[in-house]
């Protein structure tokens, strides 16, 4: 069944804009794989996390979570479909979580990049436990974030156990 439109024209303004964001600035209305163009645009904070270095970039994507529980929420609520897949801002803390470890680290390369974005994907579309239990069982905005959350919480304790292994 296709995904109903989105009709930005007769939404309100501030609608506009929280959809504009909910759908990662336009980067989750792909046809195909939206999560996956999601994830793949939220690469472009890898600077934007390197320059504020560890801490910062804890307490931005922190924050980026805590607006997300709203902006996803609102998203949904004015597209009439929960956790719609061209709904990304999740995807942006999720995959920006995974990064945390190699930052930490100073380990940010492009193969560490290729291999969190991978690890994050597979999370995020297999859903182990706990993901696919509070993508089922939470509603509204927080669960919607919730589930990508823990996907980039998943696959940052992959990369920090590899890494824990490599610099022990």
């Amino acid at each position: 069944m296709p995904k109903p439109a989105i009709h930005f024209k007769a939404m309100s303004w501030p609608d506009r804009l929280v959809v504009f964001c909910g759908v990662g600035f336009g980067s989750g209305l792909l046809p195909k794989a939206p999560g996956t163009f999601g994830s793949a645009f939220a690469l472009l904070f890898i600077p934007l996390w390197l320059w504020l270095g560890f801490a910062y970039s804890v307490v931005a994507i922190l924050l980026m979570s805590l607006v997300g529980i709203y902006i996803c929420g609102q998203t949904a609520r004015v597209m009439g479909v929960h956790d719609d897949g061209r709904i990304v801002w999740d995807e942006f803390a999720g995959q920006s979580i995974t990064f945390l470890p190699l930052i930490y680290f100073g380990q940010m390369n492009t193969l560490w990049v290729i291999a969190g974005f991978a690890l994050f994907r597979l999370f995020d579309v297999w859903k182990p436990w706990p993901i696919r239990v509070i993508d089922r069982q939470v509603d509204g905005g927080f669960g919607i974030m919730l589930d990508d959350l823990i996907a980039g919480l998943w696959a940052a304790i992959c990369i920090l156990i590899y890494l824990y292994f490599i610099l022990v």
